[in-house]
Order: structure tokens, then sequence, then C-alpha cells
């Protein structure tokens, strides 16, 4: 018996040494989760909290799960809606769509769905790209824009952007590229997290752990890679719209972090924009609401809640 306990005792210690399971901070209970129909393909969107709508837009390397911590404060008045992108999360993975402007559409046919005409954006990364076909598409709709820590495909000094060689990854491609990464995902988006950071160990292990799995699923770096792959169309896209001599109106802010893209972010912005704000955050590189969450929400949410 007395062996029997101090077993027991001492399996107690190692079990209380072992981690938690991976979290990301999480949605607030109130939020549902859909999974919703749209321009031919199933996209997942957390919805929650009333008032104005705004639509939260992910980036490459992670999902709409970034995005709890503002959805938490906007959803006092906010209607706030957080799909998955095409491809990545939990939404399907189609095998194209992958150009921005057919994802523009996805997202359009989401809110036409949840009956909601007008509505503000917060994109990052990727979701940057995203968010602009939309609001070239349908700028009546766009109330109010802030974009976070990216460039735009054919918008303001694309091509220059292009030149840094951390953006490797935006030319990766061949048809080993998927053999190459499958089973090693954790690696190839270590680099991302690492290299892209002011500080890498800001961009926490239960969040690397939690994105590296999601990745892994079937068709997930498949599709991370189609995103990139569409890159140049998305540059003939975005051109030929500026070619009109258009700009998009809505109020705008454009939000680098200090180690990362910086004030260059209203720069490229003003090249397809009237209404440009500049906003840096200290102390951050690419990863804004995991290196420094609380002043993202809170120059994010005074830009929404502005008169």
């Amino acid at each position: 018996m007395k062996y029997r306990n101090r077993l027991l005792a001492t399996l107690g210690l190692v079990l209380a040494s072992v981690p938690a399971a991976a979290q990301v901070p999480p949605f607030p209970a109130s939020f549902q989760t859909r999974d919703i129909a749209a321009n031919g393909t199933t996209l997942h969107v957390r919805i929650g909290g009333k008032g104005a709508a705004v639509v939260l837009l992910h980036g490459y390397g992670e999902t709409g799960d970034m995005w709890a911590p503002l959805a938490a404060d906007l959803m006092k008045d906010h209607t706030v809606i957080v799909p998955d992108l095409r491809g990545m999360g939990l939404s399907a993975h189609p095998d194209g769509g992958y150009d921005k402007a057919t994802q523009g559409r996805d997202i359009a046919a989401i809110l036409d769905g949840l009956k909601i005409d007008k509505f503000a954006l917060v994109t990052h990364d990727i979701g940057n790209m995203v968010g602009f076909a939309l609001a070239t598409q349908q700028p009546e709709r766009v109330t109010r824009f802030a974009l976070l820590d990216a460039p735009v495909p054919g918008v303001g000094p694309w091509d220059e952007i292009l030149k840094n060689p951390l953006l490797w990854h935006f030319r990766f491609g061949g048809p080993d590229m998927e053999r190459l990464v499958a089973g090693r995902e954790r690696i190839y988006l270590d680099r991302f997290w690492n290299e892209f950071s002011a500080d890498p160990k800001k961009f926490d292990e239960a969040s690397r752990a939690h994105y590296a799995k999601l990745y892994a699923l079937p068709g997930g770096m498949h599709s991370g890679f189609a995103q990139f792959a569409a890159f140049d169309q998305d540059a003939i896209d975005n051109r030929a719209w500026l070619a009109t001599g258009k700009k998009l109106t809505m109020p705008m802010l454009a939000i680098g972090g200090a180690k990362s893209f910086g004030a260059t972010m209203a720069v490229v912005m003003r090249a397809a924009a009237t209404d440009v704000r500049e906003g840096v955050i200290p102390d951050s590189g690419h990863w804004l609401m995991e290196e420094q969450p609380d002043a993202t929400v809170k120059m994010v949410a005074a830009f929404l809640n502005a008169p």
C-alpha cells in the first residue's frame, strides 16, 4: 500500500509538471460558430456581439482565431464577423479561387447571407489583400478600413517590397514544395513566427502548436501555397483597378509594427486611398495581435469608434 501511495504521489507530481493542452485565447462564450456556404465554397465563421458590423480577416500562419482579444473588446458595440479564409483554418479547401478578387466575393456572399449591408473591415497580412479586393468591388458597403502590417499586390512600392530576401516564400513553388514540408509544417511556420517578430517569444508555444496543427490538416499547406501563387494575378487585378483612376474614399487606418512595415503601411495605402491615417505599434514586428495585443486592440477600437 505504501509503495502504491508513493507511486501515485510521484505520478501526480509528473502530471502536474506537464503543460496543459495548447490553447490560444478563446472567443467569448456568446460567439456562435457556423459553416456558411459562400461563392462556391464553405467558410468557417465566428459571429457575436451587437451593433454596427465589423469583419475581421486573418492572414497566413494564423486563422480567424487570432482575433479573439479584439473580438472580445468590439462585441460590446459591434456585430463581429470572423471567417477563416478560403482554404485556411476550418474552412473548406477548394481546388481554386485563391486570387483575392474571388475571396473578396467569398466575404461579400457571407455578409449577404447574414443580411449585413454596411460593415467595417479590420485585416492583417493576406487578409489585407482580400479586404482590399472587397473594398474595390463594393466600396459603398465599407464604412471604415483598418489594415495591419502587410502590403497589397500591385499597390504602391510592391515591386520593391518583393525584392526583400525575407519574402522568398512569395515565390516558393514547384512540384515538390508540398512534399518538402509534409510532416514538417511546424518547422516551416516557425520561420515566419520567428523572423517576422520583434521578439519571437511573444508568439508563444501554445499559439504555435495550435496553428501548426491546423495547417497540417489535409489540404492546409496546399491551400496556403495557393494564396501566394495567386499574387501575380492579384497584382494584375489591382493595377487594372488603379488604372481607372479610382481611389478608396472610406476612412482608412494603416497600421505597421515598428520592427516590421511601420510607417510604410501608410505609404502603400496612400497610393490607393484618399483618407489614410498612419498607425505604428511600438516594440512589435509583424504579429501585432500576439506581440502587442493591448496596444493593437486600443488603436483599432479607437479608429472604429471615432466620430
